[in-house]
């Protein structure tokens, strides 16, 4: 699925099953929620923090798919075209660090 048919597939959903959007600043709070539990994830599981066995059931992936959800109905919400944004985005990286992680010694 490209970047394109999620943004497309998203808005279909809140059309059919979702009423409508949550204004902007209310999903921006969700996504600082969403990434905050794929932090607590990160930190327990593959950081210094003791892992709970309530933990230890979260799927990463489903936490991770949560905040591309809720990122999108903000492009959505925003008139943000994701796929040309990160196409320039690419191409800004590409421009600036082409080889700047190679001359670090400390990746080495």
């Amino acid at each position: 699925m490209t970047l394109q048919e999620a943004q497309h597939k998203v808005d279909q959903w809140i059309k059919i099953h979702g009423v409508r959007y949550f204004n902007e600043l209310t999903n921006t709070a969700l996504l600082t929620e969403e990434v905050g539990e794929v932090a607590r994830i990160m930190a327990r599981r593959y950081g210094e923090q003791s892992e709970k066995e309530s933990d230890k059931i979260k799927d990463l992936g489903e936490e991770m798919a949560d905040v591309l959800w809720v990122l999108i109905c903000l492009a959505n919400q925003t008139g943000v075209n994701l796929t040309e944004s990160f196409q320039r985005n690419l191409e800004k990286k590409t421009a600036r660090d082409h080889d700047r992680h190679h001359q670090n010694p400390k990746l080495k």
